[in-house]
């Protein structure tokens, strides 16, 4: 597929998305959630990539929330269409089973915002702003935010950000657990890539495994949890990766993994 909104990367195996319109601040608009949906469902069938990144273009903004002349034209039956749209992209993306690094380069406000969220986590320059300011516009987040956002910094922070609509610097975002990393606008990509090679690296069985045990895990009680935990181990164990990174540590030489099940 030709995409107009995003810019699609594969390098090696690590995949990049890159929300390109850089002149509407990368706003979410109707073309660009369904390019970012059928980039989602290609990265899906592309057994070769192990991680993929998330950004936005120029030094200005990540996402920048909904593009509110789009938005503001919506009945509530458009409206929920837009929502539900929203909703399942960003469900497939944290349903991806490879890690998901948001490189966060400004703004993530609103459905940005709940873009970053629904990746496994986000590093953040230091000119970076984070927030879910719909309140202000007499609305509530609608992709996910009042969901995602508690689970990730509790309950009465969240209700806080998101009554008040504040917009909260990148520092901060770190200090409440909303962001792993803090780097300079010159080194994002690279500290992003760093540890985005470090994780492809791993072997990807096991790197599908454990992401889908603590996903699954934060939406269970503990015994199910757990119970998950035992299964997802079991089919490791099967893996050519498993075979091979327990050999290559009683050989005292660093593993090779290749991917894959035994048989």
């Amino acid at each position: 597929m030709e995409y107009k909104n995003i810019i699609f990367n594969v390098e090696d195996v690590i995949a990049t998305i890159t929300f390109n319109r850089p002149k509407a601040l990368n706003a979410l608009n109707a073309d660009l959630m369904n390019e970012f949906a059928c980039a989602l469902y290609e990265i899906d069938e592309n057994e070769d990539i192990r991680v993929l990144i998330l950004t936005g273009a120029g030094e200005k903004s990540f996402v920048a929330g909904a593009d509110i002349t789009e938005l503001a034209t919506y009945n509530p039956l458009q409206a929920k269409f837009f929502t539900e749209k929203g909703q399942n992209t960003l469900d497939k993306l944290q349903q991806l089973s490879i890690p998901v690094i948001a490189a966060v380069n400004g703004f993530a406000l609103g459905g940005g915002c709940e873009i970053a969220l629904a990746c496994d986590f986000i590093y953040a320059s230091k000119k970076a702003k984070f927030g879910l300011p719909e309140i202000n516009l007499g609305l509530i987040p609608g992709f996910g935010g009042t969901q995602r956002l508690p689970r990730l910094i509790g309950m009465n922070m969240a209700k806080e950000l998101i009554l008040t609509g504040n917009i909260i610097r990148a520092e901060d975002a770190q200090r409440i657990g909303l962001v792993n990393k803090v780097c300079s606008a010159e080194t994002l990509m690279d500290e992003v890539i760093k540890t985005a090679k470090i994780i492809a690296s791993k072997g990807k069985v096991s790197l599908c495994a454990a992401k889908q045990a603590i996903n699954t895990g934060m939406n269970a009680d503990l015994a199910t949890g757990c119970k998950f935990e035992i299964d997802a181990f079991s089919i490791c164990i099967a893996s050519e990766d498993a075979k091979e990174g327990t050999t290559a540590f009683l050989e005292k030489r660093k593993a090779d993994f290749k991917g894959g099940l035994k048989g």
